[in-house]
């Protein structure tokens, strides 16, 4: 299962994980945070999903208890070893496990620590393979990710894409203003409707149907230590105070979200000037090509630079570049929010710079270079 950042993925495998386990059929769950001590890197995978899988079959723990005794350095092993030793060999001694039906659930492989790694346990789960077994792996559309599903091993893996809606970020804004309406302390005072409808569609159309931007208001609204009306006012008109910006502003969450993100690119300095071109808005009319030509870049440079942003950014028949979540712009232009990311006012000049040469330097290409007016 994949899909953008934001667009709750890791919500509905918190869920799935839930329903799995009323039903006794969670064999167990691995949720990776990155930069997290125990989570953030694979040591812990295995051992994991095994030691909770000992927990609901007897046999299982009798089968793991054995390999335990006679190789307890099997959990300082390889991944590939700690599989077929934790997992693989005791799940085929678990009679107990053959006519019954579970789960494994694995969210957030794209942020467990280095790509090799993350590949290396995808390469290992196309070998536990069993009829009664399934494997529900959850990411983001990483490139890397996306290229060993469509290896030979891999390639029969179901795929699900999680993608963004606008009726469901609308159910959950009413629910969740409904609540805080009806618990928040400030709230007692204040009159039926609220909010209003106006304001309800502003967010669900900044939120492009992402729960992440939708989320993120409802904390930032439901903080006990505020007035709701007057936070929610702060939300819709992107006010914020500087006395304190880090922990007044509405959108911490997310804007740390995309800082992560954007972190991780390598090409800096060509980053900066393509960011410039998605903050510009010229994505949706200029061709990756004509992009390439605007900056004085190979088209291949432009994709080896973005190629880390596939959560924030789609590129459309490998032509049209676009993102995923309306307020990324908002972001980039806001430098309190995005930092050494934000589209200044020299960007914007290097870009109207970069703009006169490529039609001044091939007019034949004028009528190509559809700019913004």
């Amino acid at each position: 299962m994949h899909g953008p950042a934001g667009t709750g993925k890791s919500a509905i495998a918190q869920s799935l994980c839930e329903e799995l386990q009323a039903q006794n059929s969670l064999a167990g769950s691995f949720f990776f945070k990155r930069g997290h001590p125990s989570r953030g890197n694979a040591a812990k995978l295995w051992p994991t999903i095994a030691y909770q899988l000992a927990l609901i079959c007897p046999s299982f723990k009798a089968a793991i208890a054995l390999r335990l005794t006679s190789d307890p350095a099997v959990v300082d092993k390889s991944l590939p070893a700690q599989l077929q030793r934790l997992l693989i060999e005791p799940y085929h001694d678990a009679d107990a496990l053959n006519d019954r039906s579970l789960i494994i659930v694995i969210d957030g492989l794209d942020e467990c620590e280095d790509e090799a790694r993350q590949q290396e346990i995808l390469r290992s789960l196309a070998k536990f393979s069993r009829p009664t077994l399934r494997i529900l792996i959850v990411s983001r559309p990483e490139v890397h990710i996306k290229q060993l599903f469509s290896e030979a091993a891999l390639s029969s893996c179901a795929r699900l894409t999680v993608q963004g809606s606008l009726e469901d970020v609308e159910v959950y804004l009413t629910d969740e203003f409904k609540r805080i309406r009806e618990t928040h302390s400030a709230m007692a005072s204040i009159s039926c409707p609220w909010p209003e409808d106006h304001l309800i569609r502003h967010i669900i159309d900044k939120s492009s149907g992402h729960f992440v931007y939708a989320a993120t208001v409802i904390r930032f609204v439901e903080d006990n230590d505020f007035d709701p009306v007057e936070r929610l006012v702060l939300v819709t008109r992107h006010q914020t105070q500087e006395q304190n910006p880090n922990s007044l502003s509405p959108f911490s969450a997310l804007d740390e979200l995309y800082l992560q993100i954007l972190s991780m690119v390598p090409y800096r300095p060509q980053l900066s000037r393509v960011l410039s071109v998605i903050a510009a808005e010229f994505t949706g009319r200029l061709s990756v090509a004509q992009i390439g030509q605007l900056l004085a870049l190979k088209p291949t440079d432009i994709f080896l630079t973005i190629r880390r942003l596939h959560s924030l950014i789609e590129i459309a028949d490998h032509q049209h570049i676009s993102v995923y979540h309306a307020s990324f712009l908002d972001f980039l232009r806001d430098s309190s929010r995005s930092r050494n990311f934000h589209f200044s006012d020299i960007d914007r000049q290097h870009l109207a710079t970069d703009t006169l040469e490529a039609l001044s330097q091939n007019s034949s290409n004028r009528d190509k270079l559809d700019l913004p007016q």
